[in-house]
């Protein structure tokens, strides 16, 4: 075991073998003083700082060389600068290795040159800064910060990972000036995050070799009541290895390992088996294991570990089975629907929603899952504006589900419409059409053999709507319903009439739970498509169809249908307050 005695004062570094042949130590109190310099000499060196920082803002200009693509963007760079302040970039520009051309410069990707971690565009764009001027400026705001309004950020995860992305920076790309600072920063973040918030400083720690960081980041968890299989999933095994001996010395004789009797050595084992089986997929050996063991869901906290740590799939087939608790709360007080909040995948989040899953329950620190959900949550993410038919942000779908579903359970009298009213609700309105000429079938028995076929027929349309203008969220709704697309649903001519009824009452009842999730978080959204299939509009979106009058008829009316449901999409979301829950502000951040 490491040698994790309490840390000194002083801030040490030892640099990685992979990174330099040399290895270096730097103390806060190794770092000379400047000489004193005359007035013409600091006047000189402010004139060169800002005009190599001009060379960061005017990137339309030739002047760089290359490029790094980051999260999407292409940062243009001048590599004479970068190997004249960088080792690594030196030998990086040397090697010229798995590097592209585009438009004359050389490109690089940032995933690939990083040996480990990541290094997101805005502190990388700090750090360039820092290079090219000898300064390091301030990010901005949203950046560092969370979409809890309540939270004084500073010691919330976007705070925290971007912080650990700059100490990356440093360390990787071989700046040890900048190292100390952001040593300094991640000590501050320790004793006032979330236990869980902790792993990403022991991360950046534990690869960087920074003793100090690692040390303290140890004994913080190790005092935490995080689980042993927790410890075994999220760290790295010799340092929850260390965790669970320092544990052991610090309860002496009262050790719980030293305790435990074989009963609970059987009981841990069954939950081994239960979690390896989750890990590997295997939704029907969970079964068996269950059957012929001594152990229910519950007592594995199999249902906690799926969300954590297993596929969305896997969670919805654990839901499936029904013998699992879905308020029970684990060994540190959270909920099935706390952690999926601490996951933040949205198909789960909505999966435990179906299953009636109380969305107020607190943590013993006072936190709800939307809380939870917005400390995790950038602000220049959840901030960022999305068009029509782009990805919409995971962060922010989730705290909306969390925030609409708060929303529905303090509205009293609220009751959603069901799938069958939904039914015969489209049922109504395309005979409407059919009275309009839209359809037509001949004789009372034909238009109820064909019944079940025409909803399936509108829902359809409904969802094809919402997903080209809201995929994300049509997506989501889509795969919680288990539905498919229209265009792999094909009639079989040598099915009998009732085989092909059984099928399409199926069908139907997938896409009204679909539309039914639509109309649960996108009220206004809802009343435009309804007022849609009221109209005389489904040839609407085939925009090629008809005379060239009828065409450019057509695309003006799809061009105001998008703009009504846009402005119906920002109604939905102004009606969410901004603090839903006015519980316990004076909460302790806190907790071991």
């Amino acid at each position: 075991m490491a040698n994790y005695s309490e840390p000194s004062s002083s801030i040490s570094f030892t640099s990685p073998s992979h990174l330099s042949s040399n290895g270096y130590n730097i103390s806060s109190s190794s770092i000379a003083e400047p000489p004193p310099r005359s007035n013409l000499e600091i006047n000189s060196l402010n004139k060169l700082s800002s005009s190599l920082g001009q060379l960061l803002i005017e990137t339309d200009l030739s002047y760089s060389d290359a490029v790094v693509a980051v999260e999407g963007n292409d940062v243009c760079i001048h590599r004479c600068i970068l190997a004249a302040r960088s080792t690594f970039f030196r030998e990086l520009f040397e090697k010229n290795k798995d590097c592209g051309e585009e438009d004359g410069r050389l490109k690089y990707i940032m995933s690939d040159i990083l040996p480990f971690g990541n290094v997101g565009y805005d502190a990388f764009s700090v750090f360039l800064s820092y290079l090219y001027t000898g300064k390091l400026k301030s990010s901005a705001p949203d950046v560092s910060s969370c979409v809890d309004h309540g939270c004084p950020h500073d010691a919330c995860r976007p705070a925290i990972v971007f912080a650990v992305e700059l100490m990356y920076a440093a360390v990787i790309f071989q700046v040890p000036d900048l190292v100390p600072l952001f040593q300094r920063r991640l000590l501050n973040f320790i004793e006032k995050a979330f236990v869980e918030d902790v792993i990403p400083i022991l991360l950046v720690a534990f690869h960087c070799e920074l003793t100090q960081i690692l040390t303290q980041c140890v004994h913080r968890i190790a005092r935490s009541d995080m689980d042993d299989f927790s410890l075994e999933k999220e760290l790295p095994p010799e340092v929850s290895k260390d965790v669970k001996l320092l544990r052991s010395k610090s309860w002496g004789d009262r050790s719980p390992a030293l305790a435990k009797s074989e009963e609970d050595v059987l009981q841990e084992k069954r939950t081994r088996q239960i979690h390896k089986a989750l890990d590997s997929d295997d939704v029907e050996l969970v079964k068996m294991l269950l059957n012929e063991s001594n152990i229910t869901l519950d007592e594995a906290s199999g249902l906690h570990y799926a969300v954590s740590y297993c596929d969305p799939k896997v969670v919805k087939e654990v839901l499936s089975l029904n013998v699992a608790d879905v308020n029970l709360r684990n060994s540190r007080g959270y909920t099935v629907l706390h952690v999926a909040a601490m996951r933040k995948e949205p198909s789960i989040i909505v999966a435990l929603l179906d299953k009636k899953v109380s969305v107020l329950e607190m943590t013993q620190d006072g936190r709800s899952a939307v809380e939870i959900c917005k400390r995790l949550t950038r602000l220049k993410d959840y901030n960022a504006k999305t068009e029509h038919g782009e990805e919409s942000n995971k962060d922010r779908i989730c705290i909306g589900l969390l925030e609409r579903e708060i929303i529905r359970n303090s509205m009293d009298g609220h009751i959603p419409m069901s799938s069958t009213d939904m039914t015969d609700d489209l049922y109504m309105k395309w005979l409407h059409l059919e009275n309009r000429g839209k359809r037509s079938f001949v004789g009372v028995n034909v238009k109820l053999r064909f019944y079940p076929f025409l909803i399936c027929i509108g829902l359809g349309f409904v969802v094809a709507v919402a997903r080209l203008l809201f995929p994300a969220e049509a997506r989501l709704a889509t795969e919680t319903a288990s539905a498919q697309t229209m265009s792999q649903m094909k009639m079989d001519l040598n099915e009998t009439p009732l085989t092909q009824h059984k099928r399409l009452v199926s069908r139907i009842q997938s896409l009204s739970k679909t539309v039914e999730m639509g109309r649960r978080y996108f009220p206004h959204c809802s009343e435009v498509l309804d007022q849609l299939m009221l109209d005389d509009l489904p040839d609407v979106f085939y925009l090629e169809k008809g005379t060239p009058e009828e065409q450019v008829m057509k695309r003006t009316r799809f061009m105001e249908l998008k703009e009504d449901v846009q402005r119906a999409f920002s109604k939905d979301k102004a009606e969410l307050p901004r603090e839903l829950t006015p519980c316990a502000k004076s909460r302790s951040r806190k907790y071991s």
